[in-house]
């Protein structure tokens, strides 16, 4: 069967969406779930929580330090807590606070940035978080997960809801494609290979998934056998499958809505040099931040499309 054939890749809810429906479910099934939110529960989908369970709700107001600092005090006494807000906002301004107050002590706080990438389009680069990943793997002992579409994030969030140590959980704005069937099974830490290749490995996290297998299609038309990988779980990493796809194809193209000098790339290529080296080629944003515009207008600007993955992918295969 080709890859159009196997995935239609409709139009389905936003991953910020399917995090706030995963919240209400996980709050009917135990009363110990409480969400803290900055000001923002309409747009990350915690208001949905609210409105179900306002007294385990709690609003921080402009104040992601604070929140994540009341977080991790629900956390320490027993509750299963999450805080939410755009990941520009509770890492950069809250990375203190999770440094000492989270990480230092392992305490299992759940955070969950939405918004995360230039997806977010018309609210500009000052809220657009490009280096997100890179601050949430720095952090010690956190868990830091990116899943691609509506499923995935719905049962990622509940498997963070009870992982003893903190995670941090990127989401994003815009709807994203539906790559999974509704009972998927997710294991932190295990990547999941949506295509078998043999001549090169797309390995990618969040929207880019849907765009890495969009350029499989593109490039099996051309002739090129291409995998494709979702590394749904930054870190810790499946270093498994990643040394398994450069000793089968020995050509990787790392595909992210993230600063390629410090995100999922780099972290494949550690497994890669530690592993079975092989070409490999880096996509996503480089040293620059993006302009405003529509999200569709961004993502096409910044050469985040399957076909721009498909380009990428010939370039790796040319020094194969």
């Amino acid at each position: 069967m080709s890859v159009k054939d196997r995935f239609e890749l409709k139009l389905g809810a936003a991953t910020r969406e399917a995090f706030g429906k995963a919240l209400v479910e996980l709050g009917k099934a135990d009363s110990n779930v409480v969400v803290c939110d900055a000001d923002l529960s309409k747009s990350t989908f915690t208001h949905l929580f609210a409105k179900e369970f306002p007294e385990r709700f709690f609003s921080c107001g402009i104040a992601e330090a604070n929140m994540v600092s009341i977080g991790a005090g629900l956390a320490s006494s027993g509750k299963i807590a999450f805080v939410a807000s755009f990941s520009a906002f509770v890492l950069n301004k809250g990375f203190e606070q999770l440094r000492v107050n989270v990480a230092y002590s392992q305490i299992p706080l759940k955070v969950v940035g939405t918004h995360s990438g230039i997806s977010i389009g018309e609210d500009g680069p000052s809220q657009m978080s490009v280096e997100d990943l890179s601050l949430a793997c720095s952090l010690a002992g956190f868990t830091v997960i990116s899943p691609a579409d509506e499923v995935a994030t719905f049962e990622l969030v509940k498997l963070a809801a009870y992982h003893d140590g903190p995670i941090f959980l990127r989401a994003g704005r815009v709807k994203v494609p539906a790559i999974y069937a509704p009972g998927q099974k997710f294991e932190l830490g295990k990547a999941i290979t949506l295509i078998e290749g043999k001549d090169i490995t797309l390995i990618s996290t969040g929207l880019m998934v849907a765009e890495c297998i969009r350029a499989a299609a593109i490039l099996e038309d051309e002739g090129v056998s291409a995998g494709v990988i979702d590394i749904h779980t930054i870190k810790p990493i499946d270093r498994e499958a990643i040394a398994n796809a450069a000793k089968n194809t020995g050509c990787i193209v790392v595909a992210e809505e993230h600063f390629t000098s410090c995100g999922l790339g780099v972290r494949v290529a550690q497994v890669v040099c530690e592993t079975n080296p092989c070409v490999m080629e880096f996509h996503g944003m480089g040293d620059y931040y993006a302009e405003s515009g529509t999200p569709e207008e961004v993502l096409v600007h910044y050469k985040m499309t399957g076909k721009d993955v498909a380009v990428t992918a010939r370039k790796a295969l040319a020094r194969k």
